[in-house]
């Protein structure tokens, strides 16, 4: 499994994962998110001119997963990560979120954050095994309160919905 930089030619490719990983929640009641809109060209784009897009590839060189990342008040903060579901299983996902958390130790940044999903079983619960935990509300920093903001404007806190971070320091 080769992970590397997103490259322009890969931007459609990550619409398709995004459309094709949200068809499981279709099976969980949650078929608005299944419906939803992948992120557009024109984001994909500045994820990928800022170096905050990558991909896993298949042995035929083609994008099977992707992560996108901002930095939000000291923190590597996943803004998605998806994973085709022809690959999914076998660490792909995992394998994103672990070269991000290099990337992130590297950079100096404290810790990894993300919201999800509270009950979906390949959101919160699979990132509390890969080490993340779920936020208090005192505990969210304003960044993460305006991105949950955002959420709830976009309708998806019609679910519940969780924060969690994950350090990248040791100790």
């Amino acid at each position: 499994m080769r992970i590397r930089p997103a490259v322009p030619a890969d931007l459609p490719l990550l619409q398709d994962i995004e459309r094709a990983a949200g068809e499981p929640f279709r099976a969980v009641g949650m078929a608005a998110i299944a419906d939803d809109d992948p992120p557009g060209l024109d984001l994909l784009d500045r994820y990928l001119r800022a170096g905050h897009a990558w991909v896993t590839e298949n042995a035929e060189g083609r994008p099977v997963a992707y992560l996108i990342y901002d930095e939000v008040d000291g923190a590597a903060h996943i803004e998605q990560v998806s994973v085709h579901p022809a690959a999914s299983g076998r660490g792909v996902g995992r394998a994103l979120i672990e070269h991000l958390a290099v990337r992130a130790r590297s950079a100096g940044l404290a810790g990894l954050t993300l919201t999800t999903f509270a009950d979906v079983p390949w959101n919160a619960p699979y990132y509390a095994r890969l080490g993340f935990r779920t936020l208090a509300e005192n505990e969210l920093t304003d960044g993460l309160r305006e991105i949950r903001r955002a959420e709830a404007a976009h309708g998806l806190d019609h679910w519940p919905r969780v924060c969690m971070r994950r350090t990248t320091t040791a100790g």
